[in-house]
């Protein structure tokens, strides 16, 4: 695995050693007016309130004894994605501050409306998506405001970014890191395909993001680091608002890897030998409004023209068959029965035929 350049690591004969500023000791975490001491850990619970709804932010600020770089990790911005959510609470004692070289940012649960309201997608306090209005606005809506703050308090403050996802109440998804890469922003694409090779999964997405879409607002949290160059990954783990220990297992050890690789925390990093590269992906929507039928898995690769589905009225009567528009890997297909006309019904992954840089 190749080790990354972080300020103020430097790189002397092929070996990592501390720069002038490392001899000293490690300086309080100042979060919320609030100091963190060196080797402790505080969690806060920061109101956010608009002129109808009312809601909080949890986070956990885990301050290490040694200076280091500050990771930023967000679990839940789709609060019925649960499994990377329960991955967040198994993180909370694994992450010894003694053991921590740098400071962890978690956000354990980003969309509490969401959560404890069961609601795929969106916040139900005002019906939208808080994974499409990044940066946010702290005047907007009470979603605008928790971007806001999420933007404001950790993503700004973060060397490096990762935001935890899985399949939401209706997708079967399969597992999957993503990092985001742009032509104009060489050292954080770079930087953060190492991240997600880091993270042990075997198929990796990468997220292209043209020049001239980095002068607009970002939408995605993860991508808003990225817009801010800070080296940034999605983790996708986990499928239909369920849970497994298997799931929870791979976030939180592909967690642990990532800060090994990052040279936070003790052990050597992991290579992970034949991760899939995939840089084309294909989706295809529906053209109705009715009951769908899948044919293939999330996992399953399919050819191009391939039969994956199909779908009917609500009198049982065939409306049309749903092919695969790509030969590849199926990332994520509709695992419930509802469709509505123009939702996404399977999107497909293209692996590349080149093995990812090490």
């Amino acid at each position: 695995m190749t080790s990354f350049s972080v300020f103020p690591w430097v790189l002397l004969a092929g070996v990592f050693v501390s720069s002038p500023m490392l001899l000293r000791a490690q300086a309080p975490f100042v979060f919320q007016q609030v100091s963190v001491e060196p080797g402790t850990r505080q969690t806060f619970q920061i109101p956010v309130m608009s002129d109808q709804d009312t809601t909080f932010l949890p986070v956990v600020v885990v301050h290490g004894r040694r200076p280091g770089p500050v990771l930023g990790i967000t679990a839940g911005v789709h609060g019925y994605e649960y499994a990377p959510i329960l991955a967040g609470q198994l993180l909370l004692p694994r992450l010894d501050p003694d053991s921590l070289t740098g400071t962890v940012l978690l956000v354990p649960l980003a969309n509490v409306p969401a959560f404890l309201g069961r609601s795929p997608y969106l916040n139900p306090l005002d019906r939208k998506n808080l994974n499409r209005v990044f940066p946010g606005n702290p005047d907007g809506s009470i979603t605008e405001r928790m971007a806001d703050l999420i933007t404001r308090l950790v993503i700004a403050r973060a060397d490096f970014f990762l935001d935890m996802h899985a399949g939401d109440a209706p997708e079967d998804l399969r597992p999957y890191v993503g990092y985001y890469t742009s032509p104009r922003l060489p050292d954080a694409s770079a930087q953060g395909e190492r991240m997600a090779q880091a993270m042990g999964f075997d198929h990796l997405v990468q997220f292209r993001v043209a020049p001239e879409r980095l002068d607009e607002p970002s939408q995605y949290c993860s991508q808003e680091a990225f817009h801010r160059k800070i080296p940034a990954i999605d983790i996708e783990c986990g499928k239909l608002g369920t849970t497994s220990s298997t799931e929870l297992k791979r976030i939180v050890e592909g967690v642990m890897g990532l800060l090994r690789a990052l040279e936070m925390w003790p052990g050597t990093p992991q290579q992970t030998p034949g991760q899939l590269m995939i840089r084309e992906r294909y989706s295809v929507d529906s053209v109705h409004d009715g009951i769908f039928y899948p044919l293939k898995q999330s996992g399953e690769y399919v050819q191009e023209g391939m039969r994956v589905g199909y779908i009917t009225d609500f009198f049982g009567q065939r409306l049309t068959e749903v092919h695969a528009n790509a030969t590849g890997v199926i990332l994520y297909i509709l695992g419930t029965p509802p469709v509505r006309q123009g939702e996404t019904i399977v999107r497909i992954g293209v692996p590349d035929t080149r093995t990812p840089d090490r």
